[in-house]
């Protein structure tokens, strides 16, 4: 597979988990109601973990790098999001309404308050290692702290590193959106809402330049990971301008079209798990 296609695939392959997680969260709340649905949650962050180990034990690049994305996508749906769905609904938290619509459901509405924790866990992970990210590596080169405290990488397990690339970037991205969009800081119509609407798609843009310099499915795939969901802030926030329909929130009303994408995401995974991407690795995260 030559290069640039290589990086096309992994894109696409990391985009289409987006609206097919979204559906897949809201089919299983309807499929099994409320007296099971949080078994099913935990049963499948269970088999999440389980592909984590999987991938751990046998640490290929490839496959253990495909075991952590769909770990990770199972953990965050499965312990994460379903533990938000089942305190707000415990404690009887009111969803966000707008012109009689519901704009931000209950869970999404006490997700803010797991910033400490955020900003602990970003505490570890700039203090304690070398980083792969250019991001945290400018901060740590122009704060000195890799010179003072004598940071060295991290073992390189392929489906942790992914898999907590994955969380940490969803709940980071999450957060920021959430923030945006409460009128009691900014409100969904604030001119930094637009900047994070517009950065995120020029962001994205630049790493996409890069992604498609990759040689190597696995690395690409961890590569798409942060330039898709940076680019998925665009997609949420015109949703949230309701400048398109999202489909993958009923995905009952567009069953043909959540099957269309999803078919189309199954052959391209096909194609990443069996095609010819070899190669050294061109550019860093």
């Amino acid at each position: 597979m030559k290069k640039p296609l290589i990086g096309i695939l992994a894109f696409l392959i990391v985009l289409l988990t987006m609206p097919l997680g979204h559906a897949a969260m809201i089919i299983m709340e309807k499929s099994f109601g409320h007296q099971y649905i949080y078994h099913a949650a935990i049963i499948l962050g269970i088999l999440g973990f389980g592909l984590v180990v999987w991938g751990t034990i046998i640490n290929k690049e490839t496959k253990s790098t495909f075991l952590g994305l769909f770990g990770g996508l199972f953990i965050w749906t499965g312990w994460i999001e379903f533990a938000f769905v089942y305190y707000a609904n415990r404690c009887n938290v009111a969803p966000l309404m707008e012109n009689g619509e519901v704009v931000t459901k209950p869970e999404y509405l006490i997700m803010p308050s797991s910033i400490g924790f955020w900003a602990i866990m970003m505490m570890f992970f700039f203090l304690s290692s070398k980083s792969g990210c250019r991001f945290f590596n400018w901060f740590q080169q122009k704060l000195k702290i890799r010179d003072a405290v004598k940071l060295q990488p991290v073992s390189h397990n392929f489906a942790m590193s992914t898999m907590m690339e994955l969380i940490a970037l969803l709940w980071t991205f999450y957060l920021v959106l959430l923030f945006v969009y409460d009128s009691n800081f900014l409100g969904d119509r604030h001119p930094v809402t637009y900047f994070v609407a517009f950065g995120s798609l020029l962001w994205s843009g630049y790493l996409f330049i890069k992604l498609v310099r990759i040689t190597k499915i696995g690395y690409a795939i961890r590569y798409a990971i942060p330039t898709v969901i940076i680019f998925w802030n665009f997609v949420e926030i015109l949703g949230r301008w309701n400048v398109f329909k999202e489909i993958w929130v009923e995905p009952g009303k567009y069953w043909l079209e959540m099957l269309l994408i999803f078919s189309v995401f199954v052959i391209l995974m096909i194609f990443g798990l069996f095609g010819k991407g070899k190669g050294k690795i061109q550019v860093k995260a």
